[in-house]
């Protein structure tokens, strides 16, 4: 039996059997979330026409090819978030994210729609509101925390030494500030990563052992799905066996914490998307992702009841 989390990651860079990390993930996730699983939706609320050069993203402005895949518009009205909202409610969401393009909201005019869409979904609805809005300053982060938000998302994405391979035009450094920021606001937290860029299991080890420090609510774990005309859009998927060794290996990390399985997922884990849970997942985000399709909510929903698992309330 291995007594403490660098043995457990030691054995699993060494290759250890994945039957047992996803029995002692299994374990760990049915100790402090027993049958429950939590569905979370996202809408995206401004897309397109990104400075950042995120070597995944179709959104970067720096990839034509790429972006001319997706559609690009300004911030949705108030209604039309609602409207999204609602939707994701009916289907079994209990949290919903308001997420948008770019390296942060940088237009006053934007931030008080935001704050107007907040406080309208915070009175129409009984789901959680969350957001991802880029980079993040305190005055900011404060007035999201009075506008009624509950937790914040922002991503490391990987670890500090492979991040320079990912992004150029900002640092790790800069995604580290902005998650000490809402840990000051007493926002939430919602902290993860972008696994099968070409990272090692070191990589992946070192992000997993930060998460631990940063103590973020929830983990979402993402697997890129290749969008041609990126620089990463010739990459192969991963494995189903190697994606569901990365679940594994957070749970075993982070033994309490709600890790949630988000975009990628339908592609790197295919046939294998129930064994998800086995391998320690506490969640998923149901529906569309910013750019590409998701499984439908209908058949989460079926996936987790075939399982003898529950939809988690909020």
């Amino acid at each position: 039996m291995v007594n403490n989390k660098e043995e457990i990651s030691t054995a699993v860079l060494a290759g250890c059997n994945l039957h047992i990390l996803m029995y002692l993930a299994n374990r760990a996730r049915e100790k402090y979330y027993g049958k429950k699983v939590s569905f979370c939706s996202i809408i995206n609320a401004r897309s397109g026409r990104c400075r950042e050069d995120c070597r995944f993203c179709a959104q970067s402005g720096h990839y034509p090819e790429a972006a001319g895949r997706v559609p690009q518009y300004g911030l949705k009205a108030p209604d039309q978030i609602l409207a999204a909202a609602r939707e994701a409610e009916r289907a079994g969401a209990a949290r919903f994210s308001i997420v948008t393009s770019g390296r942060a909201v940088e237009d006053e005019k934007d931030w008080g729609r935001i704050y107007q869409t907040i406080g309208l979904l915070k009175k129409e609805l009984s789901l959680a509101v969350d957001a991802s809005l880029g980079f993040l300053d305190k005055e900011h982060a404060g007035n999201l925390k009075k506008a009624g938000l509950d937790r914040y998302h922002h991503n490391l994405e990987t670890a500090p030494a492979f991040f320079p391979r990912i992004c150029t035009t900002h640092t790790f450094s800069d995604r580290w500030e902005t998650v000490e920021v809402v840990k000051e606001s007493g926002l939430e937290l919602c902290c993860g990563v972008l696994m099968g860029m070409g990272e090692s299991w070191e990589d992946r080890l070192q992000v997993a052992l930060l998460l631990s420090k940063i103590n973020p609510d929830s983990i979402p774990l993402n697997f890129l799905h290749p969008v041609p005309g990126t620089p990463l859009g010739e990459k192969n998927y991963l494995s189903p066996l190697e994606t569901l060794r990365i679940i594994a290996l957070f749970r075993i990390i982070l033994p309490d914490k709600d890790i949630r399985i988000c975009g990628g997922r339908e592609y790197n884990l295919r046939q294998l998307q129930s064994w998800m849970f086995y391998a320690g997942a506490s969640g998923v985000m149901t529906g569309n992702y910013l750019t590409t399709k998701g499984q439908s909510p209908q058949q989460d929903q079926e996936l987790v009841r075939d399982l003898g698992l529950c939809r988690e309330q909020y």
